[in-house]
């Protein structure tokens, strides 16, 4: 089975009076503004872009950046204007309406912003909901609404109210919920951007350590430079439609490919962000004692200021996997240009 769990090659998503047939007369390169004085509106703009199995990609950018529009195009939300999406080798534009609500119901799972719970119903109740919209018998439903309640920390608040929770736990609702259909894919939509600061960073813990234990492939929007940075395996940084690079944390602070994506870094404590592994120089050869790759430079500080060799050997586990320039690490520790 292939590792590429969303395949997205030249997608387009345009707003406007029939923008299929705009799409076929549009001249290379017309801008977003261009586009814009044209009347219509490009979401998304030639996007080509990858999610692994098992990959937590982060799309962010500023608000109207096109992130929320790419990701309903993934799940076929939004009909795309051109360009293929592909999700587990299926065409998603090709398939019927039984065959996208199955898609939907059995292998997506998402939570967005507004939390979107049902008032009147209880937190198990709400949790069980898409299970009744598959037809699952109560007592299958209860069954598995009650392991996932547990999952995200809810354990005896399953007969409260949404009322009677507080902002983050509403949101655990929000994540049991998507994951009691038990999804391949997960897709969240700016999740924790309504909590306050000391729950957001709570919930990002849960989140994190949710994904180790579930493994699932997820596509997560933030506007958050931090939360991108503290979640993501890789990073596409979008504006106006387009993804401007997409690239791991370390890539995107070390190497911003455009100057748009250099605002977003520049600010950023990259010895917190750097990893060892992110160092690594082909052809380095090192000897002595390794360094994990999973490391922050800021992990590394004593070593880096005390150690003497001009070479570090980087490990993976038992597995050494390279090595780092002592000075290059040395350089982002004291913010070096």
């Amino acid at each position: 089975m292939s590792n590429t769990v969303i395949s997205a090659k030249n997608v387009w998503k345009i707003f406007g009076h029939d923008p299929v047939e705009y799409l076929k007369n549009l001249p290379e390169g017309r801008s977003f503004d261009d586009i814009r004085a044209d009347g219509y509106i490009a979401g998304v703009r030639d996007v080509s872009i990858d999610v692994g199995r098992g990959e937590l990609l982060v799309i962010m950018g500023l608000s109207g950046s096109g992130k929320s529009t790419l990701v309903r195009c993934f799940s076929r939300l939004h009909e795309i204007t051109g360009g293929t999406i592909e999700v587990d080798g299926q065409i998603i534009g090709d398939l019927s309406e039984p065959d996208l609500i199955d898609l939907r119901r059995n292998k997506m799972g998402m939570v967005f912003q507004s939390f979107g719970l049902l008032p009147h119903r209880t937190v198990l109740e709400n949790v069980a909901f898409p299970l009744e919209m598959r037809g699952q018998d109560r007592h299958t439903r209860r069954d598995r609404a009650m392991e996932v309640i547990q999952l995200v920390g809810l354990e005896g608040r399953e007969e409260y109210f949404p009322r009677e929770l507080s902002g983050g736990q509403q949101q655990r609702v929000g994540i049991a919920r998507s994951l009691a259909i038990e999804p391949d894919i997960w897709f969240l939509d700016e999740p924790f951007s309504a909590l306050d600061p000391l729950i957001r960073r709570e919930m990002q813990d849960e989140f994190l350590r949710l994904r180790e234990i579930l493994g699932k492939t997820i596509v997560f929007i933030t506007h958050d430079f931090d939360e991108a940075l503290r979640l993501a395996d890789r990073i596409a940084i979008m504006k106006d439609g387009a993804v401007e690079q997409c690239d791991t944390p370390d890539q995107i602070v070390l190497n911003p490919a455009t100057e748009y994506v250099a605002k977003f870094t520049e600010d950023i404590d990259k010895a917190r962000v750097v990893h060892a592994g992110g160092l690594i120089t082909p052809g380095l050869t090192a000897t002595g004692d390794a360094v994990q790759a999973t490391a922050t430079v800021q992990d590394l500080a004593r070593l880096l200021v005390n150690d003497t060799r001009d070479g570090i050997p980087v490990s993976n586990g038992d597995k050494l996997v390279g090595a780092m320039a002592r000075k290059d690490a040395l350089d982002i520790l004291l913010q070096a240009s």
